[in-house]
């Protein structure tokens, strides 16, 4: 007999079901437009469902000259005196490349912030179909950039550099990854993939996780739109740059934490690059939660595996990124 899902999730469902801005499947082209317009308040009713920050850390916001134009940051740094410079994570928001900023990660940037005692930088980058691949991915390295460059500014230690991505930014960061590695970039110590997307070719379809999809919070429909809106046409989706699991060489990367929900389509995707990375030799260790949905960590109030998976991040991240490494060990 299948487990049923927590009260929790099930009221998530039914609020994802009832509501069809919820579902980009669901949207029209002028309701994705007007839905991507939208600023997430910070106070009031969408605290109740994405979570309320964590007290003692300081949200702002500033903008970097990025080579488009003005890219927007949200900076989320304890308020607690730092002995030393800090560790600092780079996250990316999860959304398909289609929705979601920087804002709805206020829960679980200010909580890493808070526990790892870390600089957090979120990065709201460009969105497809107006931007499509490679806007988001290159405004994430320029990001990744321009934090590594700024990190001492910020209270941080550049050499004590992480990623962190959900979703569409669990792919976001594993490319990053990858690409920092093969052009002589900032050397990440530490990637955190909650829930990726890491292969964008038709093979996900023969994943068993999509295959068994519930459609809790994400559907397949959904994955189909969000990938169609983000890849543009002619593009080969075998492109490391779009399925890092099919990238050539997946050795020499950061050790990498991958949380994963067994309620969630892109569960196996996740599993599946986990697998690959140790396979090369890159350490990674795979974070199962298998009666939540994906997205979970966005919904603490009502996920609450939210808080077990953030800690996990956390451990993870002190692991490889809680102390300077050695003088020797540095580029």
């Amino acid at each position: 007999m299948t487990e049923r899902p927590p009260l929790g999730v099930r009221a998530l469902d039914r609020l994802f079901r009832a509501a069809p801005a919820m579902s980009v499947a669901r949207m029209s082209e002028e309701r994705l437009r007007r839905v991507q317009g939208t600023t997430i308040p910070s106070r009031g009713p969408a605290n109740l469902l994405l979570g309320r920050p964590r007290r003692g850390v300081r949200i702002s916001t500033r903008t970097f000259p990025a080579s488009h134009g003005e890219l927007p940051l949200r900076l989320y740094v304890p308020q607690r005196p730092a002995p030393t410079p800090r560790p600092v994570v780079l996250h990316l928001h999860g959304g398909g490349f289609v929705l979601g900023s920087a804002r709805q990660g206020d829960w679980l940037c200010s909580a890493v912030a808070d526990e790892l005692d870390a600089v957090v930088v979120a990065v709201d980058y460009r969105l497809a179909p107006t931007h499509r691949f490679p806007a988001a991915l290159e405004d994430c390295y320029e990001a990744l950039l321009w934090t590594a460059q700024h990190a001492a500014a910020l209270g941080a230690d550049p050499e004590r550099l992480g990623l962190m991505g959900d979703s569409a930014g669990g792919n976001l960061a594993a490319v990053l990854a990858l690409r920092a590695r093969d052009e002589g970039g900032p050397q990440v110590r530490h990637q955190a993939l909650l829930y990726p997307a890491t292969d964008l070719t038709e093979s996900l379809r023969e994943h068993a996780s999509y295959v068994g999809n519930r459609g809790i919070v994400l559907s397949n429909d959904d994955l189909e739109i969000f990938y169609g809106h983000y890849l543009p046409e002619g593009v080969d989706p075998t492109d490391w740059r779009l399925s890092p699991v099919l990238a050539r060489d997946l050795s020499g990367l950061p050790p990498a934490v991958v949380v994963v929900a067994g309620l969630d389509p892109l569960h196996d995707s996740g599993v599946r690059y986990a697998e690959a990375l140790v396979s090369a030799g890159t350490p990674a260790r795979v974070e199962e939660f298998h009666l939540m949905p994906h997205g979970f960590l966005s919904f603490p109030y009502l996920a609450r595996s939210a808080r077990a998976a953030a800690a996990a991040v956390v451990d993870d991240q002190r692991r490889h990124l809680g102390e300077a490494p050695p003088l020797s060990g540095r580029r």
